[in-house]
């Protein structure tokens, strides 16, 4: 099996427009409108995937104040986690649910680091068997803490709502038409996710993922 693409320069990110703009003439057109595509590269392990917990079903803004008092209150890491009380995490904004994800996801004994060597669908397998952890989060994590290049995200409103502007579609695609219609776009559709996203804030006026 060949080694999975890695995104981790602006170069990479180059390459990938490049192709979405020989494999469709849409893309072509719209990609000079929307500039340089942010590289939007993390640090990979338990922080990268506990921002994504954070940021499960509210919004940006809302996401980043709890984010911003679980960084003030030290709990970025999973030996924090594990110590922190129920009040300390409820002081920091978590619901129940999200207390008892980042908690079960602290004490799983994750090796992060076995991750970065499996391929894109054993290491989505691997995250959504943990607790607070579905497809949408698992890609999230992949594509912007591991860097890989194709993984696309297909369930994402946003990249949904992009593509039926960017299209011209009569509805909202489904996760299974997306998957379809993002076929050309390998090996790069964590590109293409990115210029939907950029789609998306230029046609709506805001943030379509944190």
């Amino acid at each position: 099996m060949p080694e999975a693409r890695i995104i981790a320069t602006q170069a990479d990110l180059d390459e990938g427009c490049a192709h979405l703009a020989r494999a469709c003439p849409i893309w072509a057109k719209t990609l000079p409108l929307l500039g340089p595509l942010p590289l939007r590269r993390r640090d990979d392990g338990f922080e990268a995937i506990a921002s994504a917990i954070v940021g499960q079903q509210i919004s940006i803004a809302a996401a980043g104040a709890i984010w911003g008092r679980m960084q003030d209150a030290g709990l970025l890491t999973e030996a924090a986690l594990r110590k922190a009380s129920e009040d300390d995490l409820r002081a920091a904004g978590l619901s129940r649910a999200k207390q008892r994800y980042l908690r079960g996801i602290a004490n799983a004994g994750i090796d992060w680091n076995a991750l970065r060597d499996m391929p894109d669908d054993a290491a989505i397998a691997h995250l959504v068997a943990l607790p607070g952890i579905g497809i949408w989060t698992a890609e999230i994590y992949l594509k912007f803490a591991l860097g890989r290049a194709d993984v696309f995200a297909a369930g994402d409103l946003a990249l949904q709502e992009a593509a039926r502007i960017m299209y011209d579609l009569p509805a909202r695609p489904t996760p299974a038409v997306l998957r379809q219609l993002a076929e050309p776009w390998r090996p790069w559709r964590a590109v293409a996710a990115r210029g939907l996203w950029a789609y998306y804030r230029l046609a709506k006026g805001r943030e379509g993922t944190s």
